[in-house]
């Protein structure tokens, strides 16, 4: 009997090690085992797996997307303006040794990383450039992070700067800018409006000198105009050449007189 109770305490000393040996590992994890101090080929999961301690050790890694929030940095752009810039960077782990051997803490490591190439980049470029091309300096940042990630085993899928706080004399500055050039624009547009209107009716002119009928049909059009509203307007309509040939008349009869 006492060998029956010796070997069913072992095997359930057994079936307790197995239990505690059980790991559950979920969709998006995978374990990184170290074996007697040396990390095996491939990680395990997710699912079931089994690690035999006290021989075996894990790491957990989550493969999912992290998020992380570049708090604002000081930066000097290369035109010399101080602005305050802060982004946000869309990271993943590819390769979950890599991530666990390469550096001892990879979340810490990119976000670090993240700080000093905002300053570095950003400073290179001027304030126009910084705000207007933002999709630019964006993929730029990406593959700056990314290239310096990637011995780690980490993805860096996206760079995105979130806002750029300019001191308050730049932004009047840039204000006052901005209403000068609206302005230049309004002028060039009213110069432009006026120049397309001689041009027109310097064309007119020169289709009227063709057709001297013409300005008698368009006398006549400015006539029916004004007679269409209800006013007490008198209109006597006088041609011109009359007008002309009765001043012609007249300085003819001056000469004749002054002649005699």
């Amino acid at each position: 009997m006492n060998v029956v109770y010796i070997v069913l305490g072992i095997i359930a000393v057994l079936v307790f090690y197995v239990l505690t040996c059980i790991r559950i590992l979920r969709e998006y994890e995978r374990g990184v085992i170290f074996r007697l101090g040396r990390v095996l080929p491939q990680p395990k999961g997710p699912g079931i797996i089994l690690v035999f301690w006290p021989i075996d050790s894990m790491v957990r890694i989550p493969l999912r997307v992290e998020t992380h929030e570049v708090p604002p940095q000081d930066i000097v752009t290369r035109d010399n303006v101080s602005v305050k810039v802060n982004a946000v960077i869309y990271f993943r782990v590819l390769d979950a040794t890599r991530s666990v051997i390469e550096v001892s803490n990879y979340l810490y490591a990119t976000s670090q990383l993240a700080q000093t190439t905002l300053r570095s980049v950003l400073g290179e470029v001027e304030l126009d450039e910084l705000l207007s091309q933002r999709e630019k300096l964006n993929t730029r940042l990406q593959e700056v992070l990314d290239r310096h990630t990637e011995p780690w085993g980490v993805k860096v899928a996206l760079v995105e700067v979130k806002q750029v706080d300019l001191p308050e004399q730049m932004v009047r500055a840039i204000a006052r800018q901005a209403e000068a050039e609206r302005g230049r624009r309004a002028k060039i547009i009213h110069a432009e409006g006026e120049f397309q209107a001689a041009q027109r009716l310097a064309d007119a002119a020169e289709m009227i000198q063709r057709q001297p009928a013409a300005i008698q049909l368009r006398y006549l059009q400015t006539l029916v105009e004004i007679g269409t509203e209800k006013n007490t307007t008198i209109v006597f309509p006088l041609p011109i050449d009359i007008m002309s040939s009765l001043l012609q008349m007249l300085g003819k009869s001056k000469a004749g007189e002054a002649g005699s």
